[in-house]
């Protein structure tokens, strides 16, 4: 017999109207049961996601408690995620503080800003600004030469102060470049000096100024000791020369640092910020700090030397070759039938070489039996005598040459 027959699993017995009327007779309606299929099935995918992921779950927990437990920088109750420091509000990690911390906080209000003012037929304005270093409580301090080189009026700013003080100009080695100006002020924050002859390659340099002026005071940046014992000479637009014995450093030193500090890391002041080379050379990260060993030397004999003719001056001051009267340059043998020594371009009529009878064109050949061949020469020598001192000069004039005392 022929297998016809299907089977139904889902039917059941009732009466139906096959024309809209009434039938007693009894057939079968087949119900479609496909909603509860779907229903099922749904129910079955939702058990086995459900299945899946707590196996996900403790078999991943199982390799990360084996395989990663000892790892150095597992998450922990020390270690939160971001997720939980933003519901636990858990703070920002306070780190120790470090040398540069320590330098900026206890150095930092020791160094002041100072302005260069000169009048002009508009009025008073700003010829230049630069940085300081306090080094007695009541109001001494010690800067560059050139910060305040030709001003009429030097004003001077506290570290965290709007306060401008009026400055006094006490004395200054211009061939040095280290001045010494004095506001009044009483109980001033001391900077501490250290000993520059200790300093090694490689040792941190910490500077801390003024670059750029007051919008920028108090900067701090740091590097470290690139070479010591470097020696520079500097020529200006009207042909003076300054030699300085310095520090190099990589460290940030930009146009208004010049006078600030250059501190070690025991916050001791090792350097007096002086200079940088920069595009115009060609270079970058060369900056040059005056050791502090000689600023403190120069300190000394400024501050011994100081007598009412300095005291109570406005802090203006003579340019670097006015130590002895002259404005000059290396001489040119060719020009000068081969004498070597430096060539007198002008003459200041107040100071000594004037009144020794020294002319421009003539050429300084010897200094104290010392043969001078260079301006640089020269200002080395001069930087080894006081104001007052009377040194004997060779001078060469005009194929003849004789001898002459200056007063410096």
């Amino acid at each position: 017999m022929n297998n016809d027959f299907k089977e139904y699993r889902d039917a059941s017995w009732e009466h139906v109207s096959r024309d809209g009327h009434s039938y007693d007779g009894a057939t079968i309606k087949f119900r479609n049961n496909s909603r509860r299929v779907r229903i099922s099935g749904f129910f079955k995918g939702i058990a086995f996601v459900v299945i899946a992921a707590v196996s996900g779950g403790a078999t991943a927990a199982y390799i990360i408690d084996t395989r990663y437990a000892n790892m150095p920088y597992n998450y922990g109750p020390n270690n939160p995620s971001l997720f939980e420091q933003k519901q636990n509000n858990t703070p920002t990690a306070v780190l120790p503080k470090n040398a540069i911390n320590k330098v900026s906080e206890n150095v930092g209000p020791t160094v002041v800003g100072i302005s260069n003012k000169v009048e002009t037929f508009f009025g008073e304005k700003s010829n230049g600004s630069g940085s300081g270093i306090i080094f007695k409580e009541d109001g001494y301090i010690v800067t560059n030469y050139h910060v305040i080189e030709g001003a009429e009026r030097v004003t001077v700013k506290l570290a965290n102060s709007n306060k401008i003080f009026n400055a006094k100009f006490i004395g200054a080695e211009p061939t040095r470049d280290i001045a010494v100006i004095k506001i009044e002020a009483e109980k001033l924050p001391v900077a501490r000096f250290g000993d520059s002859s200790n300093v090694k390659v490689g040792d941190v340099a910490i500077a801390i100024g003024n670059p750029l002026g007051d919008e920028f005071a108090g900067s701090v940046t740091a590097g470290i000791i690139s070479a010591v014992n470097r020696k520079i000479s500097i020529q200006d637009r009207y042909g003076k020369v300054t030699t300085y014995k310095v520090f190099q450093t990589d460290a940030a030193i930009n146009p208004g640092n010049s006078g600030g500090a250059l501190v070690n890391e025991a916050g001791e002041i090792i350097g007096i910020n002086s200079l940088k080379v920069g595009a115009s050379y060609n270079a970058e990260g060369m900056g040059f700090a005056i050791t502090i060993n000689e600023a403190s030397e120069i300190i000394k004999r400024v501050m011994g030397t100081a007598d009412n003719k300095t005291q109570g001056k406005d802090a203006s001051a003579q340019s670097p070759a006015d130590i002895i009267g002259i404005t000059g340059r290396n001489a040119i043998p060719e020009e000068a039938n081969g004498v070597r020594g430096v060539y007198v371009e002008s003459i200041n009529p107040n100071l000594g070489a004037a009144q020794a009878g020294i002319r421009p064109s003539d050429i300084i050949v010897e200094i104290e039996k010392v043969k001078i061949e260079t301006m640089d020469q020269l200002l080395e020598l001069l930087s080894k005598y006081q104001a007052g001192d009377t040194v004997s000069c060779k001078i060469w004039r005009s194929g003849k040459v004789f001898q002459t005392k200056v007063t410096l």
